[in-house]
């Protein structure tokens, strides 16, 4: 399995080229951004191998099909490349267009860029409370941020009366804000979501998802690895 392979590094020779009926995600096992992409070719049934790439020595092979060197990034059989996570998706949603993530009526797609707009200002506080926490910061006001903008998000969920935030059913949305909570208890920050109870049954209800289930670490993996990054030598083949 591709997926499972350790990252190519600087001076490794360049895989070769991406095979017809394929298409390749160049990625790293542990970044949340390329999980979004993996969760959309698991999700859609998309045939594709991985290349995990070494973020602290990227290849130079990797460099010339990307120059700003980001993960995740698409290459398909054409040498077409396509990088940024929600681009990716899109991407893949509109050229696999069986089984579409997206909605297609423009305003319920429009929604769903809106509400992820609104959670890339939750993202930060991600990296922000631990890197916070390490330092011996006090760090109770940002999770007080994260607190809120969880109750926001929590809100959206009761006032669509749904179980997930497009619908009924698994969408888009779903996937793009997953990684993240994914890492909620590894970053233990899962006080967070004390006053959410919908946002933290939809957590329940994603985990139990198939595609999820296929794209994740165990805690202890993840714990593993966050540990390197913290300590300023990240392990990108952790657990391998």
């Amino acid at each position: 399995n591709m997926s499972t392979q350790k990252c190519f590094t600087k001076g490794s020779a360049a895989p070769g080229p991406v095979p017809k009926g394929s298409i390749r995600l160049y990625s790293m096992r542990f970044c949340p951004f390329a999980q979004r992409t993996r969760l959309v070719l698991n999700a859609k049934g998309i045939k594709h191998d991985i290349i995990n790439i070494d973020l602290a020595s990227k290849p130079e092979w990797f460099l010339m099909k990307n120059p700003l060197g980001l993960v995740p990034t698409l290459e398909t059989p054409a040498g077409e490349v396509i990088y940024e996570s929600a681009i990716t998706c899109e991407y893949l949603d509109e050229a696999y267009p069986e089984k579409k993530l997206l909605p297609s009526s423009p305003f319920a797609k429009a929604q769903q860029k809106m509400l992820l707009e609104h959670f890339s200002k939750v993202v930060p506080y991600f990296y922000k409370i631990p890197a916070g926490r390490n330092k011996g910061e006090d760090v109770s006001e940002l999770e007080a941020e994260m607190k809120e903008k969880f109750a926001k998000l929590n809100e959206f969920l009761v006032n669509k009366k749904t179980r997930f935030f497009g619908g009924d059913s698994i969408t888009m949305i779903d996937y793009w804000m997953w990684p993240f909570f994914e890492r909620l208890e590894v970053l233990e920050l899962n006080n967070c979501l004390v006053n959410s109870s919908e946002l933290k049954k939809w957590k329940d209800c994603m985990s139990e998802d198939p595609t999820v289930k296929a794209t994740t670490h165990s805690v202890d993996t993840y714990k593993g690895f966050y540990k390197t990054y913290t300590e300023g030598k990240a392990d990108y083949d952790y657990g391998l």
